[in-house]
């Protein structure tokens, strides 16, 4: 979802970007990004899949069931062993086409782990994002944090990125201080974190994480480069904490339901995003209720009334 452009509480976001979908367009030293066509408000221009390697290759993100892309990927990997197909998070528009490439190519998919809310629903609680959500993933190999997959001149180490997804995960790509970043840190927005897929805490905890790394570029699931991550990562953060702050300014106001605050606090955001600028709302009220700031009648709700700790 995005925030805020040019604000003392946001990230520089950069919306420059060419798709050129269904083409295999250098990024790197060996490395391919391809668009898939299927822009919207939350995939921007569509979503990115990458090719890391030379001969021998592992593909990040295949994408969704799309058969231009799927077609797009083997024009671009003919005469290329596929070794590993690694998936960051388990949303349709990154994950499905896994199956069918490894059908094809004999590659291993890996990935974090099946598809699983960050949190148990809570009793009359339906998941909106479940319709969005791949909940027949399953990975060949399960990774861990610092797990490594590598292949013929690559090399890419697992970050374990929870926050989007509890089951999201970034890849470094060893000695060229390349991280792909998926849907957690993307240079033209910033990440939807919605319960109960996502949690806010565990988003915090994975930009932390990050930070105390040392990389040149990030490559997102959508949209163009992130640049400067030390810098960006520092914008999202204070963005975060802004939004935190707007929350509770919004409650010692007076504020106890979410769409009330959501009109105020998303008052210039595109009115389709507003649902998930409830959502994201929630998430932060999630995180608000666990350190003790704010007060609910029984657990976060998106129905719930709030009121100051």
């Amino acid at each position: 979802m995005s925030g805020a452009r040019g604000t003392p509480d946001a990230p520089e976001f950069d919306l420059a970007f060419e798709p050129a979908h269904g083409q295999a367009v250098p990024v790197a030293e060996h490395v391919q990004r391809i668009t898939v066509n299927n822009p919207g408000p939350f995939t921007f221009h569509g979503t990115n899949s990458y090719i890391v390697g030379d001969r021998s290759v592992c593909v990040i993100d295949p994408g969704p069931e799309d058969e231009a892309h799927f077609a797009a990927l083997m024009t671009a990997l003919a005469g290329r062993e596929v070794t590993h197909i690694a998936v960051s998070h388990t949303h349709k528009d990154h994950s499905p086409l896994a199956r069918r490439l490894k059908a094809e190519t004999g590659a291993q998919i890996v990935a974090e782990g099946p598809h699983r809310p960050a949190r148990p629903l809570h009793e009359g609680e339906t998941n909106p994002f479940a319709e969005s959500s791949d909940v027949n993933f399953v990975p060949d190999i399960a990774l861990s944090e610092g797990d490594v997959v590598e292949g013929d001149g690559w090399r890419l180490t697992t970050i374990l990125t929870p926050g989007h997804t509890a089951n999201h995960a970034a890849f470094a790509l060893d000695d060229q201080g390349i991280v792909f970043s998926a849907d957690h840190v993307m240079a033209w927005a910033t990440s939807i974190v919605a319960p109960p897929d996502g949690a806010m805490g565990d988003y915090m905890a994975s930009l932390e994480r990050l930070l105390s790394r040392d990389d040149r570029v990030y490559f997102p699931g959508h949209g163009g480069p992130v640049k400067d991550p030390a810098a960006f990562l520092r914008g999202l953060r204070t963005h975060r904490r802004m939004r935190e702050r707007a929350v509770l300014e919004r409650i010692r106001a007076g504020d106890r339901l979410i769409p009330d605050m959501v009109k105020t606090i998303y008052a210039s955001t595109d009115p389709r995003l507003h649902g998930a600028a409830a959502l994201s709302v929630l998430a932060h009220l999630e995180d608000l209720v666990e350190k003790g700031q704010v007060e609910t009648d029984g657990p976060a709700r998106l129905s719930g009334v709030y009121r100051p700790a």
